[in-house]
C-alpha cells in the first residue's frame, strides 16, 4: 500500500519525495501522461529500472487468440490487446563513461511531481557516480492536450563540483522486452515482438520509425527531433535502424554549466493510410511542435487546463486526502479522453495494459457522466466512437439470432473480446448503458445534433435488441431471461432489476427520439406499431419485489437464495478464492447492482424502498469490484448514512493513490477515479438527472465544512457551494440569464444577476447504518488512523 510518507497529500499535485524501487510499477501508472491519443507511462527517463515500459496509442492493438477449453456457438474467436508501441521517452545519460543509473552510485536526492494544473511530470535528481562525479538532472515531460500527435521532454543536465563529459542518448525504441503477463504461450508469442519494421530514416537531429502490427495490420509512425543548448562545443549526430533510432549529444560541462535538450515527439497510426502519408503526418506534427516551441507547448497546456478546471474543479474543505484525489481523478479522466476523438476510452485509459486496453460499460456508465457535465465535447466524441461500431454490433446481434445491435462487453475496435459468456455476452445491460449515455448527453447539454448525427440509430437498434431478447408472459408481464446485471457473482438470471429498469428506459427514450425525428425514424423502418410495442414493454417490465422482507430482489428469487457463509469464506476477492458454482447460487454480491439501479433510475423507488434496499444489500456486497464504492457512497448519502458515504468516497477516490486494490501497477481505474467525482457531486451534492431535470439536494458529512463544484447544463455554467446549513447556487453565464433547477425536490429559479442561497433540507436516516460483510468494512478510518 502506498503511504503518505512517499506521496505527501497536496491539493494540486502528486509528489514523490523519494524513489522506492518497490513502488516503481505503481508510480509509473500514477505519473502516466496522456491526451487520449498518446499515452506515456511514468517510466524513468533512462528507461531502467522499470516495472513495465509503456507507450500506447489509443485503439492501436494486436490480435491474439482467445483460449477455450470448450468453445460454443457465438463465442468470439479472437481478442484484441493494446500494444506497447515505439518508446520515445528514453534519455540515457553518461557522466564521463558511467551511465546514470539510480541503482548505482549515490542518489542524493530524487523527486517527481505530477502538476495537475500545468499538465506536466517533472523530475529532479541529484546523483553522485561511483567515481564521485556529481550532476543534477531535471526533466519535464508533457503530452500535449492541444497538439494531438505531440509529446515533448525538456532534459537538463548540470555539472556540480568539477568538470564532466556528458553524453546523452535520446532514443526511439520499438519491440521492448515486456514482463510476462499471461500463462498462455500463444498470447505471449503474439505480443512478444508485435511490431514489424517497415522503414526508418534520419537527419542530424531527427528520426522516424514506421512499423506495422503482424496480425491486425495497423501501421504506426513515431518521430523525434531535438533542440540542443549548451555553452561551448557540442556534437550531435543521429543514426537509425529497424527498431532503434538514436540521437547522441556529447559535450563538456564545467561546474554550474548546463546542457539543455528539448526532445519533440510525434505519433500517428492508421489502418488505411500509406507509409508516406504516416511519415509525413508525424513530420508535420514535429514541425508544428517546433514552431510553437517548448514554452509555447507549456503555455498552451496550462491554458487548456485552466479552462478545464474552471468548469470541472471540485473543492472539498475538511478532507485533504479526498481533495487531492478527486483532482487527480478528474485530471486522469481528462487525459484519457481529451483528444481521443472517436476512439474508445479504455478502462485503464492509456496508463497500462490492464484489461488488455479494453473499453467496457465503465465508459458510458461512469466516465461519461463526468465528462458530460465538465467537458461535453469529449463526451460527444466518445459517443461518436461507440456509434461508429454500430455495424459491428449489428453483426454480433445477427450472429446471435437477435434483432438490432448487441454492443460488446469488452473491446478495442468494436468486436466482442470477452471469452466468458456469463459475465460478458449475458451482460446485455451494456446496450442500455450506452443508450442512457446518449440520452443524458442530449438532456444535459441541450444539444440535439448528436442524436441526429448518430444517436437515433443507436437508440433504435438497442431498443430492437431488447424486444428481441424479452418476452411477455401469459399475464402480459414483460421479462428478460438469461441476463447478468452489474453483479457478476449472480449470473444468467431472470429479471435482474437493474437490467429491466435500464432496458425500459432504453425503450422509452428510443420511442421519444423517434417521435422527435419521425422522418429519420421512418427511414430506419420504425413504425408507430413498433414504438408502441417499445412503450408497452417498458411499462410492463417486471420488477421483482419481496413483500415479506420489504425489499426489491436483485433478480427474481434472489432473496430466497442461500446466504453466503461469511464466517468461513472471507478471502477477498472471492472470485479468486471461491468457485463460481458456489457464488452463483448464493446471496453474495461482487458490486453494487440493485443499489446502482436506485442511483441511475432514482425516480423508480420511494425513499423508504431506497433505505430498506441499501440496508439489505450493504450486508451482502463484498466490493470485489472497483466500480462499487462510488455507487455505495451515492446511495448511502441519499438515505442519510453520511459518514458511511464518506468512507466509500475515500475508497473510490484513493483507489490508485493508495493502491487499495493492489493492481495499480497494471494501470489506473478510470471508472473509480471518475466515481470520486460522482460520490461527491451525486452523493453529497445530490445530483440527479434521470427525469430530465437538473436536480440537486446537498448534504455534507461531519468532516466536510464545504463542498464546492461546477457543472455545465444546457449552455449554463453553474457553481454549487454547499455548507451544512445552506447552499448557494451561482449561475455564471448562460443563454437566458435564468435557469430552473430542482432543489430538495422543489423548483428553484437561479439567475446570472446574483447568487441564490437556500437552506439545506435536513435528512434523517430511516434506518441505522448497516454493517458490511466481515473484512469488508470501509478502509478510510483504518488508513487515516481514526477510531
Amino acid at each position: 500500500m502506498i503511504s503518505h510518507d512517499a506521496f505527501p497529500v497536496e491539493p494540486w499535485q502528486v509528489r514523490e519525495t523519494e524513489l522506492d524501487f518497490d513502488l516503481l510499477d505503481e508510480s509509473e501508472s500514477l505519473f502516466a501522461l496522456s491526451n487520449g491519443h498518446i499515452g506515456l507511462r511514468g517510466n524513468l527517463d533512462e528507461g531502467e529500472p522499470h516495472g513495465m515500459p509503456g507507450t500506447y496509442l489509443n485503439s492501436f492493438y494486436e490480435i491474439r487468440p482467445l483460449p477455450y477449453a470448450e468453445a460454443g456457438y457465438g463465442y468470439p474467436e479472437a481478442g484484441q490487446t493494446v500494444v506497447d508501441v515505439t518508446n520515445g521517452k528514453i534519455m540515457r545519460l553518461l557522466v564521463d563513461d558511467e551511465p546514470f543509473d539510480v541503482r548505482y552510485g549515490e542518489l542524493i536526492d530524487h523527486e517527481r511531481v505530477l502538476d495537475l494544473r500545468a499538465g506536466t511530470l517533472t523530475r529532479c535528481a541529484h546523483w553522485r557516480s561511483p567515481a564521485g562525479r556529481q550532476v543534477k538532472v531535471r526533466s519535464t515531460r508533457l503530452v500535449s492536450l492541444v497538439q494531438r500527435g505531440v509529446a515533448a521532454i525538456e532534459y537538463v543536465v548540470e555539472a556540480m563540483d568539477e568538470f564532466v563529459r556528458v553524453t546523452v542518448q535520446s532514443e526511439l525504441v520499438a519491440n521492448e522486452d515486456q514482463p510476462e503477463t499471461s500463462d498462455d504461450p500463444r498470447v505471449a508469442a503474439a505480443l512478444k515482438t508485435p511490431l514489424e519494421a517497415i522503414t526508418h530514416e534520419n537527419t542530424d537531429t531527427s528520426a522516424v520509425l514506421v512499423h506495422r502490427t503482424r496480425g491486425s495490420a495497423l501501421m504506426m509512425a513515431a518521430a523525434m527531433d531535438h533542440e540542443v543548448e549548451v555553452p561551448g562545443r557540442v556534437e550531435v549526430h543521429t543514426d537509425s535502424r529497424d527498431d532503434l533510432a538514436r540521437t547522441t549529444v556529447i559535450c563538456g560541462l564545467r561546474p554550474g554549466q548546463q546542457l539543455r535538450i528539448v526532445k519533440y515527439l510525434a505519433y500517428g497510426w492508421s489502418s488505411l493510410r500509406s507509409r508516406p502519408a504516416l511519415r509525413d503526418q508525424v513530420a508535420a506534427a514535429l514541425t508544428g511542435a517546433r514552431y510553437v516551441g517548448w514554452q509555447g507547448l507549456l503555455d498552451a497546456q496550462r491554458e487548456y487546463l485552466d479552462e478545464y478546471w474552471d468548469c470541472a474543479d471540485v473543492e472539498v474543505d475538511g478532507d485533504p486526502d479526498i481533495q487531492q484525489a478527486v483532482r487527480f481523478g478528474l485530471f486522469h479522466v481528462l487525459q484519457a479522453s481529451a483528444r481521443a476523438e472517436r476512439r474508445a476510452i479504455p478502462g485503464k485509459g492509456l496508463t497500462g495494459t490492464g484489461y488488455d486496453g479494453h473499453a467496457f460499460w465503465d465508459t458510458e456508465g461512469f466516465v461519461l457522466p463526468v465528462l458530460t457535465y465538465t467537458k461535453p465535447n469529449a463526451a460527444a466524441d466518445a459517443l461518436r466512437w461507440r456509434a461508429s461500431t454500430l455495424d459491428l454490433a449489428r453483426e454480433r446481434a445477427a450472429q446471435l439470432d437477435l434483432e438490432g445491435a448487441a454492443f460488446p462487453w469488452r473491446t478495442i475496435r468494436g468486436e466482442e473480446c470477452s471469452a466468458y459468456w456469463p459475465a460478458g455476452t449475458a451482460a446485455w445491460h451494456v446496450n442500455a448503458d450506452i443508450a442512457m449515455a446518449f440520452d443524458r448527453y442530449r438532456t444535459v447539454t441541450g444539444d440535439d445534433s448528436l442524436e441526429e448525427e448518430c444517436g437515433l440509430a443507436v437508440l433504435v437498434d438497442t431498443a430492437r435488441l431488447w424486444i428481441s431478447i424479452g418476452h411477455h408472459d401469459r399475464h402480459g408481464v414483460w421479462h428478460l431471461d438469461g441476463v447478468t446485471g452489474p453483479d457478476e457473482y449472480t449470473a444468467v438470471v431472470r429479471d435482474n432489476v437493474f437490467t429491466n429498469l435500464m432496458a425500459a428506459h432504453n425503450l422509452r427514450v428510443a420511442a421519444d427520439a423517434c417521435t422527435r425525428r419521425p422522418e429519420a425514424a421512418r427511414e430506419m423502418g420504425v413504425t408507430t406499431e413498433e414504438t408502441a410495442a417499445w412503450r408497452e414493454a417498458a411499462a410492463s417490465a417486471h420488477i421483482p419485489y419481496d413483500e415479506e422482507l420489504g425489499v426489491h430482489q436483485q433478480c427474481e428469487g434472489f432473496t430466497t437464495l442461500a446466504e453466503w457463509e461469511f464466517t468461513d469464506n472471507t478471502s477477498y476477492p472471492l472470485l479468486l478464492n471461491e468457485p463460481y458454482v458456489r457464488l452463483y447460487p448464493a446471496q453474495v454480491i461482487k458490486q453494487a447492482d440493485l443499489v446502482l439501479a436506485m442511483q441511475w433510475q432514482s425516480h423508480a423507488f420511494t425513499d423508504e424502498q431506497k433505505a430498506r434496499n441499501v440496508d439489505y444489500y450493504e450486508r451482502r456486497t463484498t466490493r470485489d469490484s472497483s466500480l462499487s464504492a462510488c455507487t455505495q457512497a451515492v446511495m448511502c448519502a441519499e438515505v442519510g448514512h453520511l459518514e458511511l458515504a464518506h468512507d466509500y468516497t475515500f475508497e473510490a477516490a484513493l483507489i490508485d493513490l493508495r493502491d487499495l486494490h493492489h493492481n495499480t501497477r497494471d494501470g489506473l481505474h478510470m471508472a473509480s477515479l471518475a466515481g470520486a467525482w460522482t460520490a461527491l457531486v451525486a452523493g453529497f451534492g445530490g445530483l440527479r438527472d434521470d427525469e430530465g431535470v437538473l436536480s440537486l439536494d446537498p448534504h455534507l458529512p461531519d468532516a466536510f465544512s464545504r463542498l464546492r463544484f461546477r457543472l455545465c447544463w444546457r449552455g449554463f455554467r453553474l457553481t454549487v457551494n454547499a455548507e451544512h446549513d445552506e447552499v448557494t447556487y451561482t449561475l455564471r453565464d448562460g443563454p437566458d440569464g435564468e435557469l430552473t433547477i430542482r432543489h430538495a425536490g422543489e423548483e428553484l429559479q437561479v439567475f446570472t444577476a446574483e447568487p441564490t442561497t437556500v437552506a439545506v433540507r435536513r435528512r434523517k436516516p430511516l434506518l441505522p447504518a448497516p454493517p458490511q460483510p466481515p473484512g469488508r468494512e470501509p478502509l478510510r478510518r483504518r488508513l487515516t488512523g481514526e477510531v
